[in-house]
């Protein structure tokens, strides 16, 4: 049929060939006119095409944009970085440079304001250059590891998607209360402190809280972004318990183990500089609070020294968010462990070989008891140890028992030799590290007030 059909082809007569050729001459300009109107079509096709995920990381892209964290050219590095001087540090300098008034000293202290604005400046800029060199390094979605290359995206895209918007919240939840103290702060010290004329007052209150508010949102901002990120890999580590109960091959939930974490050690090598530098910098403001604040031989209110209290709400927001994040993504990696222990005592527990079940009919059980129990793996948001049911799989036929009982133990030793976690240079943040990080603050902030508050006999 082939060789018949390339003869009829062959052999076209010589009347006919001219017609042939001359079809596509007529048809070709057709096709150069309709081709801009089908690219458009390919344009508006794709931007239709593009899944509640795709939007949901545009708007987080752009607003991240907005707070200058994407600095993907020269002139977005300058703008940023000069909206950042200029609100978030010579702003609150200049005013308090040129706040100079009779009675000023009742409501505000220079030497407290400027360590505050120095310590909000100080966690601002690190958060700025950590989390703007990973954007422009990785992009949205290899950042917040939601790329579509990795096969996930169509599974885990709700899921992904109820993340996001709970980071969004939880951002507004606690940037809200900040933003209220401090406004609050301003207009009880503005009844104190008296300029010339009532707009200039106006214009210094307005000025403080637009500084302390930038601040506050670009540090709070990068503390989500680590925030989420760990309880975007929480999702796939709560997938890996379910994959125990469908998947028999050890493999491929080595291979599973393997690639998640792969990713915990990108996320740890990614954000460990950030980390360091926000319990550095909130140290040493604890440091010169505790000096200032004990040194300073005047009257302390709420009036004059309120800001201490606002810059440590939001610093203990800030770490409270990503110890938190670190130590729930830890346990539930060294959580793996004993859950593969469970599947695997419960695999060999269960009868699935032949003797096994000639040894139950002969003994008067004409069924086999696949009722061995269940798996407990799940975990609520508050407590890190609260366990939810799910169901284990009730019956999988292996081939060789032997084989499979040493593949399943290699597994099990091997998961519980490398729990993995979020580390910082080794040191794995979980709650025994969280613990460490207490006492040492708690030791350092007594061993300061026994230095500077000495009681006397006279």
């Amino acid at each position: 049929m082939a060789e018949t059909h390339i003869v009829q082809v062959a052999e076209v007569p010589e009347g006919e060939e001219s017609s042939y050729s001359q079809q596509p001459q007529e048809q070709t300009p057709l096709l150069k006119t309709e081709q801009p109107h089908q690219e458009n079509g390919e344009e508006d096709q794709e931007a239709d095409d593009q899944t509640p995920l795709d939007k949901t990381l545009k708007r987080l892209d752009s607003f991240l944009a907005i707070l200058g964290f994407k600095q993907n050219s020269i002139l977005n590095v300058g703008l940023s970085w000069m909206v950042f001087l200029v609100i978030g540090l010579f702003l609150p300098v200049v005013i308090l440079q040129l706040s100079n008034c009779p009675g000023c000293e009742k409501g505000q202290i220079k030497s407290f304001e400027m360590d505050i604005v120095v310590s909000q400046a100080s966690l601002a800029a690190a958060s700025l250059i950590c989390v703007s060199h990973n954007l422009r390094k990785y992009g949205i979605r290899k950042f917040l590891f939601v790329d579509r290359y990795t096969g996930h995206v169509e599974r885990f895209s709700d899921q992904y998607i109820h993340k996001i918007s709970e980071s969004v919240r939880l951002l507004v939840l606690w940037v809200l209360p900040c933003f209220i103290l401090k406004a609050a702060r301003e207009v009880i010290r503005m009844l104190y402190v008296h300029h010339e004329t009532w707009w200039q007052t106006v214009v210094i209150l307005l000025a403080f809280v637009l500084s302390s508010t930038y601040v506050t949102v670009m540090f709070l901002s990068s503390c989500i972004l680590f925030h989420l990120v760990c309880n975007l890999q929480i999702i796939h580590f709560d997938d890996y318990g379910k994959l125990l109960e469908r998947q028999s091959d050890v493999l491929v939930l080595m291979q599973e183990h393997i690639r998640l974490r792969h990713y915990l050690s990108k996320i740890s090598h990614r954000f460990r500089i950030y980390l360091i530098l926000v319990f550095l910098i909130v140290t040493v403001s604890q440091f010169v609070t505790l000096f200032q604040t004990t040194g300073y031989t005047g009257m302390i209110s709420f009036i004059n020294g309120g800001d201490f209290a606002v810059s440590s709400i939001v610093q203990v927001a800030g770490i409270t968010l990503c110890l938190n994040a670190a130590a729930k993504i830890s346990h539930r990696a060294q959580s793996i462990g004993s859950l593969a222990s469970q599947w695997h005592a419960l695999r060999t527990c269960t009868p699935t070989d032949a003797s096994q079940l000639r040894l139950s009919s002969s003994t008067g059980s004409l069924e086999v008891d696949n009722m061995i129990g269940s798996l407990y793996i799940n975990y609520s948001e508050s407590d890190l140890e609260s366990l939810d049911f799910i169901p284990s799989n009730r019956s999988t036929p292996l081939a060789s028992y032997a084989s499979s009982y040493h593949k399943r133990q290699a597994l099990v030793t091997y998961l519980q030799s490398n729990p993995g976690g979020i580390t910082i240079y080794g040191w794995t943040v979980d709650r025994g590290l969280i613990n460490t990080i207490f006492f040492i603050e708690l030791s350092l902030v007594l061993f300061v007030l026994g230095k500077t508050i000495v009681f006397t006999s006279k």
